[in-house]
């Protein structure tokens, strides 16, 4: 039905049909200009057919999408604010229609589903993950928050609380979280996750389950009380206002907007996302985050690079021992390389072993190591 380098739509059984995410020559999925293009064309595909009663939203590499390609941020943010929100409402129309297909939508999320993962996910009638998965929206961490839609489908999906917090901390969750916030319909063990998903989708699509009302619910406003809205997100204000750094504006620019957008409908609430997304991508702190995201890449990548050249480490030694020399040799020892402490001071040599002493014994007492383990390390380091 469509095959593009991103992702493909195949013919299952009784006009059901399978949206794979499947990126050529890479061992991940993320959302870049292509993919979401490719998208748009595979929902036009889906759309066109009158034969195709349900999708089914998979991944064919061992994480689901991981989000966004952050090496497109730069040239990307570099636009006029006006400009970058016109393109944040024009990615979402392809969200919007896969959204509104005819037909209901099951998404099946079998590892990380994170940032523009979580959102496109979103985007489905319903969710089924694997135990295995993990989902969230970790902007915040650079400097930024969700721009694909997650402000206004996850306070939809979920509840503005578990919104705010998701996207204020940037912290993921593990299936039971997710299931006991709303965020997906149902958990199950890895090996059955295609099945489980498949049976939804035939429930859906034989009209057994109301799929349109869980779609309807995500183009209107959020019901939710006026006073008990107010409070709420004054409260969320007032929090991220004494625990966030000044000069890090990202979680609360999202939450006062939030705050508004929630009473939106889904057009109006996208167009705020977009504005206020576009502010928060133009200021220093997002620029200083995603360059530090791309050096630390970097870095790996040639680290990875020295490691499959370098010759293997057998022995190692500090000079200096005291409590620093100490963990040193502790932290080389409990990865396998054996450590001598050197110092011309057996004072300083006694309090080394001892904090090396010290840190074994808390791997002990919090079931990390046994005891026979943690003397087997001790007499590495020596």
């Amino acid at each position: 039905m469509f095959k593009g380098k991103s992702l493909r739509v195949q013919a299952l059984d009784d006009g059901l049909v399978e949206l794979v995410f499947d990126r050529e020559g890479d061992a991940i999925n993320k959302l870049d200009v292509r993919t979401i293009s490719e998208l748009r064309a595979a929902t036009e595909a889906i759309a066109a057919d009158r034969s195709v009663r349900g999708v089914l939203v998979t991944s064919a590499k061992s994480a689901f999408i991981v989000g966004g390609d952050i090496t497109e941020f730069g040239e990307r943010f570099k636009l006029p604010e006006d400009e970058l929100a016109a393109s944040g409402v024009q990615s979402n129309e392809v969200f919007n229609a896969f959204e509104d297909l005819p037909v209901p939508s099951v998404v099946a999320i079998n590892g990380f589903a994170l940032g523009g993962g979580l959102e496109l996910a979103l985007i489905g009638a319903f969710r089924v993950m694997s135990t295995a998965a993990q989902v969230g929206v970790p902007e915040v961490k650079l400097g930024l928050f969700p721009g694909l839609g997650g402000t206004a489908r996850l306070p939809r999906v979920a509840s503005a609380q578990l919104a705010i917090d998701w996207i204020a901390s940037g912290k993921p969750a593990g299936a039971a979280a997710a299931l006991e916030g709303g965020v997906v319909d149902e958990v199950c063990a890895p090996e059955a996750l295609r099945e489980t998903a498949l049976a939804l989708l035939r429930q859906a699509a034989a009209g057994k389950v109301d799929w349109p009302a869980r779609q309807q619910r995500k183009r209107v406003p959020l019901a939710l009380d006026a006073a008990a809205r107010q409070t709420m997100f004054n409260d969320a204000v007032a929090r991220i206002r004494a625990t966030s750094a000044k000069h890090q504006p990202a979680a609360l620019e999202a939450v006062m907007m939030m705050a508004e957008a929630v009473a939106l409908d889904r057009s109006g609430a996208l167009v705020a996302e977009a504005r206020a997304f576009a502010r928060v991508a133009k200021t220093q702190a997002a620029n200083s985050l995603v360059q530090t995201f791309l050096s630390d890449q970097a870095l790996k990548k040639l680290f990875k690079q020295h490691a499959k050249q370098a010759q293997p480490v057998k022995q190692a030694a500090v000079l200096g021992a005291g409590i620093m020399g100490g963990g040193i040799a502790y932290t080389s020892a409990l990865r396998g390389t054996p450590a001598l402490l050197k110092d011309i001071a057996q004072g300083a040599l006694d309090l080394g072993i001892g904090e090396a002493k010290k840190q074994l014994a808390k791997l002990v007492k919090n079931g990390r190591k046994t005891q026979a383990q943690a003397d087997a390390i001790l007499a590495s380091t020596w």
